[in-house]
């Protein structure tokens, strides 16, 4: 028995237009939730197009040799970003003409573990012996509407295609539980004196990395209370039926980290020469959503951690990768400088109770929030719908 997956109804709408304009093939990114019994596909994004891609289009007879799997990759990476806690990249699609229908599948299968293999190498969490590993592979025929769905293992390399169900359903998200917390980060890494050139950015992942243990071992307060973690999450709270219209349960979380590592009162210091620091300091807002089938306590607050986690890993390599662009990567200054994370804000989805999440500079306009949200969710936004949810962070 293959996986189940259900999707959002409007998936289908924007898969049918994607095809209509289909020039041999495109590719696109499949967005949700896995939970044991089944996944929950909300969003599905097509490919940024590249003008390379559209001069080679124009040339010569299509062939799915020419897929560049870097551009894919590069674009998971960037939308894996944009998701809260609870939400990821869940599989590829491609809507293929009829005469690349055979290769597409071998070219799905490429596409998923390279895109597994890019996001996983970022995160800085380790997965539970419970996550799913199965990843969606959709391929849809331009002309006959075909639908085919097949999931592979990313966790075994040479694992083979398992047939899956792909079944729409209407307002799936509308009754899914929200949970949010504000997370006061005080980190110190220190540098070493022996660190190669103050390789700042190999430092701070390796200061998140012990920040995330911590993360992993906190306690989590649900609405003021410390719940079992395989009792359900919604337990005791009153349905209200009828209602179809987005309305989140939300559950405010409290989240306690522990003062003293390790079991022992007694510890073994390490001394070290070091030649400066790191501070990273400020409130971070996160935010988990998870589906509404008896959710266990355990499935929120892993969905929270690894949003806690993910957010700032995410500004700080975005922080990097700025300071990359404007200064270049050799700069012999190293006095004392702050540099301020960019701001974390929420973006509504059309038609769901889900937010999706971005990141902003204190210089950046809002036509340029809006500019990336087109481009790489493949979604309009109004600037009044951007969310800013905290204040400036160093």
């Amino acid at each position: 028995m293959g996986r189940t997956y259900l999707v959002e109804e409007s998936i289908g709408q924007y898969l049918t237009e994607l095809s209509t304009k289909v020039k041999p093939y495109v590719t696109g990114l499949l967005i949700g939730q896995c939970s044991p019994q089944r996944d929950y596909v909300i969003r599905a994004v097509r490919t940024p197009p590249k003008e390379q891609q559209q001069q080679e289009e124009s040339l010569g007879p299509p062939k799915l040799a020419s897929l560049d799997e870097e551009w894919i990759t590069t674009h998971a990476s960037q939308v894996s970003r944009m998701l809260p806690g609870g939400l990821l990249v869940l599989g590829v699609f491609m809507i293929v003409t009829p005469e690349l229908a055979k290769d597409g599948q071998n070219a799905l299968r490429k596409l998923i573990f390279s895109v597994e293999k890019s996001l996983s190498k970022r995160r800085l969490w380790k997965p539970a012996e419970e996550d799913v590993s199965d990843r969606a592979a959709l391929q849809i025929c331009s002309t006959t509407k075909k639908v085919v769905c097949r999931t592979y293992d990313v966790q075994d390399p040479k694992s083979s295609a398992k047939p899956a169900d792909w079944k729409y359903q209407s307002a799936l998200t509308a009754s899914w539980v929200a949970l949010g917390c504000t997370v006061n980060v005080n980190i110190h890494i220190p540098l070493l004196a022996t660190s190669p050139n103050h390789d700042l950015e190999k430092n701070t992942k390796n200061g998140l990395n012990r920040w995330s243990k911590q993360i992993e071992d906190s306690v989590f307060l649900i609405n003021g209370q410390v719940k079992d973690e395989d009792t359900e999450l919604l337990e005791g709270q009153k349905k209200f039926k009828g209602n179809t219209q987005p309305s989140t349960h939300f559950s405010d979380v409290k989240v306690l980290t522990q003062l003293c590592q390790g079991a022992s009162p007694r510890s073994t210091a390490t001394v070290q020469v070091c030649s400066g620091s790191i501070n990273l300091r400020g409130a971070v807002k996160c935010r988990a959503y998870i589906h509404s089938n008896k959710p266990k306590v355990k499935e929120a607050i892993q969905a929270l951690k690894r949003d806690i986690i993910n957010t700032l890993s995410d500004r700080c390599e975005i922080l990097f990768e700025d300071l990359i662009l404007n200064e270049g990567p050799q700069k012999k200054n190293f006095g004392r400088e702050y540099h301020v994370l960019p701001q974390r804000l929420f973006v509504p989805v059309a038609g769901s109770s889900v937010m999706l999440s971005d990141y902003k500079f204190g210089d950046e306009a809002a036509g340029e929030i809006q500019e990336r949200f087109v481009e790489m969710l493949d979604q309009p936004v109004q600037a009044e719908d951007l969310h800013i949810a905290e204040d400036i962070s160093t």
